[in-house]
């Protein structure tokens, strides 16, 4: 049996050994660590104007980016217009609906910009409780513009 003393001992060396492996003293056998990406990059202080010269121009060109993506006006009215044009009847109400096979000719046609709408997980979002399995025009267009 080892007495209190050895015990202290063995202790304060597992706690040494394991706390320089944690701090980065001495790395541990498990790479895994090193695949996790950082998340976490501080925002450059008043002084480090490089820093944060370059902060503003990353978000400007991620910016220019986004804008690109979004439709203008121009191509929501021609999406509006093949909507319109390969509805599917009847209507319900003054409601304009569509199904899934015209939905999908709309998506062929509407454009780069727009394919990333025309999925089937989104049209099975906005599909409710029509006998025919479409879904209305309007919603779909609503879901655009707030999406897009």
């Amino acid at each position: 049996r080892k007495n209190e003393q050895e015990l202290k001992d063995e202790e304060m060396e597992l706690f040494t050994k394991y706390y320089m492996e944690w701090k980065g003293g001495k790395k541990s056998d498990n790479t895994s660590y090193a695949n996790i990406p950082r998340f976490y990059y501080r925002l450059p202080a008043e002084d480090e104007i490089l820093l944060q010269k370059l902060r503003e121009e990353s978000r400007a060109v991620f910016l220019q980016r986004k804008s690109r993506e979004l439709l203008d006006n121009e191509e929501l009215q021609n999406l509006w217009f093949l909507l319109d044009k390969h509805q599917t009847s009847p209507m319900i109400g003054e409601e304009a609906m569509i199904n899934y096979e015209n939905f999908l000719k709309v998506g062929e046609k509407a454009g780069p910009k727009c394919k990333q709408f025309f999925t089937a997980k989104i049209f099975a979002k906005l599909l409710h409780s029509d006998p025919y399995g479409r879904i209305s025009i309007m919603q779909f267009f609503n879901y655009v513009m707030r999406k897009g």
